[in-house]
């Protein structure tokens, strides 16, 4: 379907989706589109990133976000990190500062996520590819399916997990997903959107890494570094 290749601890999740009429009718369109002269990001071979970085059986934080930053060599497959060297957005840097409070440490010069998705944190993209310079514009084309897929595959493991959703429209792909609920085994996290409009409406001083990491070792599964 995406001409990516589908990490091994995903395989059994992903196949039965991407063999689905929705997913060939997206993998087809993306490429006409590319075809026709769009620029899409991030490129082939780094869409399913957060998938091959964070194995099915190693996640323990999922973070949400919406879909990649759209601006040239940004994104790279991970939810709200940019390549290194890249100025570091501004809702990354809100997300910094929120570190620094909540758990003391320094803000990072670079916007790279990968440490924290090797640690088990999964930066999921709701939609994982979109048109330069155009936010939203890969929304709806068929990325949910895949994306829901994921969520609900780790949301149905045993193996407690924090589930971090930052603004509305992570709230509402969680919705979907059914073990998220109350009884749940999981810890789930909600606050405003880290992003220059929201984040002083209760993102700030929500201390989500800190809540992630007492849940954590509580429940006998280690800690995240959060140090960049």
């Amino acid at each position: 379907m995406t001409n990516e290749t589908i990490p091994e601890s995903w395989r059994s999740v992903l196949e039965p989706v991407l063999a689905a009429p929705e997913a060939r009718k997206l993998g087809g369109w993306l490429k006409a589109e590319e075809a026709g002269g769009a620029v899409i990001y991030p490129p082939w071979g780094q869409r399913l990133a957060a998938l091959a970085l964070t194995p099915l059986p190693d996640v323990r934080c999922v973070i949400l976000g919406q879909d990649p930053y759209h601006g040239a060599g940004q994104a790279h497959g991970l939810a709200f990190s940019v390549q290194p060297g890249v100025r570091v957005p501004p809702s990354l840097v809100n997300i910094y500062k929120e570190l620094e409070a909540d758990c003391g440490i320094e803000r990072p010069q670079s916007g790279d996520l990968t440490s924290w998705a090797r640690q088990g944190v999964l930066l999921l993209n709701n939609t994982l590819t979109v048109a330069a310079g155009q936010a939203g514009s890969h929304a709806g084309r068929g990325w949910d399916a895949v994306t829901d897929a994921c969520v609900a595959a780790v949301a149905d493991r045993d193996e407690p997990t924090v589930f971090i959703l930052w603004g509305s429209h992570a709230r509402k792909k969680a919705g979907r997903v059914p073990g998220l609920g109350r009884a749940s085994q999981h810890l789930v996290l909600t606050s405003a959107h880290p992003s220059p409009l929201s984040a002083y409406t209760g993102f700030f001083g929500s201390r989500p890494f800190s809540q992630t990491n007492a849940f954590l070792a509580e429940h006998g599964r280690g800690t995240i570094d959060w140090r960049l």
